[in-house]
């Protein structure tokens, strides 16, 4: 979710937002409805996942943390690396960084609970 706070962030930059005006596009990508239905559905997985850690038994609750945590790591180091390397911004350092140290805490602190158990 902070990817995409980010990203939002990022279109109020004076270029990308200028650029957004007058095409509609951000570096190239259309924003049309099916961005934004990705981008809610996006947004909708960190809300799924607290309703599911309150409804699920706690070693479904532990695999499902643990998978979802690795593949949103895995997405963000495909679509935020990038951008971080290629135009670095302060906005854009602080959401990843913050983002990244809290998914690696969300599937190590998941991956110890299943040990114990």
């Amino acid at each position: 979710m902070a990817c995409l706070a980010s990203d939002l962030l990022g279109i109020f930059e004076p270029d990308l937002l200028q650029q957004f005006l007058t095409t509609g596009e951000i570096e190239g990508m259309i924003i049309g409805p099916e961005i934004l239905l990705l981008w809610g559905i996006l947004l909708l997985v960190p809300l799924i996942m607290a309703f599911l850690s309150l409804t699920l038994k706690d070693s479904i609750n532990r695999w499902a943390n643990i998978i979802v945590g690795i593949v949103w790591i895995g997405l963000g180091g495909l679509t935020e690396l990038p951008k971080f390397v290629e135009k670095p911004s302060a906005h854009g350092i602080l959401m990843d960084v913050a983002t990244g140290v809290a998914l690696v805490l969300i599937v190590w602190f998941a991956w110890k609970s299943k040990q114990k158990v």
